[in-house]
């Protein structure tokens, strides 16, 4: 059994990633995230920030989310690629730009060490924008 030195939490496995304490808005996520990948982060947040600028940034299920009325986009660090989370029906609606890359359920990975599809990931927050904002 590995114990985290900050909260105290017991897991199976050695340094097993996990969040301590919940964070308050989206740059306490970016700067708990490995230092390699903040870039990344930083630049996925700053193409939903400027195509959908009206929503509100938060955290929402341990992710950084974009709200208008209710949640319309989120996305997350994983080990391996970045998490964009624009629901069910966007990813059905984009499904054939997004051919190129793991999607299933609502999810799209964006691998670290590819090129992000920048005007892609703008028109789709814009359409979780127009689609799901109350």
């Amino acid at each position: 059994m590995w114990k985290c030195p900050k909260c105290g939490r017991e897991f199976s496995r050695q340094h097993q990633d996990h969040y301590c304490v919940k964070p308050q808005n989206i740059d306490e996520y970016i700067a708990a995230q490995a230092e390699a990948i903040q870039p990344r982060l930083q630049e996925v947040r700053g193409l939903i920030r400027s195509a959908i600028p009206d929503a509100e940034e938060r955290i929402s299920w341990m992710m950084p989310t974009y709200w208008k009325g209710r949640n319309l986009i989120h996305f997350a660090a994983s080990k391996k690629h970045l998490g964009l989370y624009p629901g069910d029906e966007a990813t059905v609606v984009f499904a054939e730009e997004l051919k190129a890359y793991d999607v299933s359920k609502g999810t799209i990975r964006l691998p670290y060490d590819a090129d992000l599809p920048a005007e892609l990931i703008q028109r789709i927050a814009r359409w979780c924008y127009e689609a799901y904002q109350k």
